[in-house]
């Protein structure tokens, strides 16, 4: 493992981190949102797919851990998850029973997928600045 990997490591999981908030924010802007700006239909939650970077495959344990360098984001998905219907016959966009068809989006989800989020970037950070330190005393030592 060489000697910046740890800053490699914890800088991918914080630019997905930062992604996941972006996307999370998204979800709960447009969780009222009935036509996407293409005029489509509703809006569709999306969710961000991470993957480990590097081929993490090796004939042992330590190659494993060599080869591995952190996250990346494989992908935004649309979730598959049904919509929601609901009555309101004088929506705009409510069809012939008067029902509008709405995103499916749980704001309660959203929120604890936020605050996740929000927490794993908090761990990063402070890996970051624990590895900083760590370097700093070595080289203190080296005086």
């Amino acid at each position: 493992m060489g000697l910046f990997d740890a800053f490699d490591a914890s800088g991918s999981a914080l630019s997905a981190e930062r992604l996941r908030m972006d996307v999370t924010a998204e979800n709960l802007a447009n969780a009222q949102s009935t036509r996407t700006a293409n005029g489509s239909g509703p809006y569709r939650r999306k969710e961000v797919v991470l993957e480990q970077a590097g081929s993490g495959v090796g004939a042992s344990f330590a190659d494993s851990l060599q080869a591995a360098r952190g996250v990346k984001v494989a992908g935004i998905v649309e979730d598959p998850t049904p919509m929601r219907k609901v009555y309101d016959p004088g929506h705009p966009d409510a069809d012939a029973q008067g029902y509008v068809t709405m995103p499916n989006v749980n704001t309660v989800t959203e929120m604890t997928d936020l605050i996740g989020a929000s927490r794993a970037y908090e761990a990063n950070v402070t890996a970051m600045q624990t590895t900083k330190s760590m370097f700093t005393r070595t080289l203190d030592l080296l005086k």
